[in-house]
């Protein structure tokens, strides 16, 4: 891919660029998954349930002489507004105030009240807000494509509109080209070979995590965490071992499954992902623990400011 730098930006062959960017949006729009076909790499876990993100999770692409930092938001939402949800909602409008660019993020054919709510959120006068219409892929007729897109787009005086199908990796090259000529000279924030400012082991918990969201459905008790209480790292194995903790009695069993069966299976498909993301073999543990009311704790909602 060859991205285009203005001519302003090529003044100095050495010269290099480098800026945060939002991506926001109600949930279950794409968000996780834009933001995985970008960078190139699984960073962000992805599941059909609202907020599957709970943490601002930074995913960062380099190339040439442009660095790109990510910011994966949970959804906003507004319907169930819980101390959790509320913490989550407050962690978006957090990343809006500090940002080069936003990339407000909507779906193909829908524009509802959710996503009202996360326009209303944007800056007036922020000068670099993109309107990205995701999934544009579900609209065949390009002409009912263009009208749902025309209308979005009077709604806010964005810099730029572009449409993509995140999932079919659409549209992401000229997504990232429109970026680059947006975001400001600055030394680059991370070395070049970096995809996460998040740590191995808050992968392997978010990894986890979506393999919890995945393989148990609506069923998934909605309050739940992953503790990694030990991770050990060579450069041929790596050891972990994790715990997931629910708020009631009940939940317990609905993880672990008949005859253990949903939590081995949890088990497998946590370890290929991890194996795939940290190049060793990985021996990995996991523990099924209640621990009533954790989900209104400080500590726990803390994590998400």
């Amino acid at each position: 891919m060859t991205l285009m730098i203005n001519e302003e930006k090529n003044h100095l062959n050495k010269a290099t660029f480098c800026g945060f960017i939002s991506i926001i949006g109600r949930p279950n729009v794409g968000k996780s998954t834009l933001m995985n076909h970008l960078i190139g790499q699984k960073i962000s876990i992805t599941s059909r349930k609202p907020q599957t993100t709970r943490h601002k999770v930074t995913g960062v692409y380099t190339k040439d002489n442009v660095q790109f930092i990510f910011v994966d938001t949970p959804g906003f939402q507004k319907l169930n507004l819980n101390n959790l949800n509320k913490a989550l909602n407050q962690s978006v409008v957090n990343t809006l105030n500090d940002v080069d660019i936003i990339v407000y993020v909507v779906e193909a054919g829908i524009f509802n009240a959710g996503d009202l709510e996360v326009l209303n959120l944007l800056p007036k006068n922020h000068q670099n807000v993109f309107l990205v219409v995701n999934k544009q892929d579900k609209i065949k007729n390009k002409a009912e494509l263009n009208e749902f897109v025309t209308g979005v787009s009077r709604k806010f005086p964005f810099k730029k509109v572009i449409t993509v199908a995140a999932k079919h990796n659409t549209g992401t090259s000229e997504m990232l080209d429109s970026l680059a000529i947006n975001l400001p000279e600055s030394v680059l924030l991370y070395p070049e070979d970096q995809l996460t400012d998040k740590s191995n082991s808050f992968m392997a918990s978010e990894i986890i995590r979506e393999k919890l969201f995945r393989s148990l459905g609506e069923e998934l008790p909605y309050s739940l965490m992953v503790d990694i209480d030990k991770f050990e790292a060579t450069s041929k194995l790596t050891k972990i071992f994790a715990t997931i903790v629910v708020d009631r009695d009940n939940q317990k069993p609905i993880i672990i499954g008949k005859g253990g069966e949903k939590l081995k299976k949890i088990s497998i498909e946590s370890r290929l992902d991890m194996e795939n993301l940290f190049g060793t073999k990985v021996h990995l543990e996991i523990w099924v623990k209640v621990k009533k009311g954790f989900a209104d704790e400080l500590k726990f909602l803390q994590q998400f400011e």
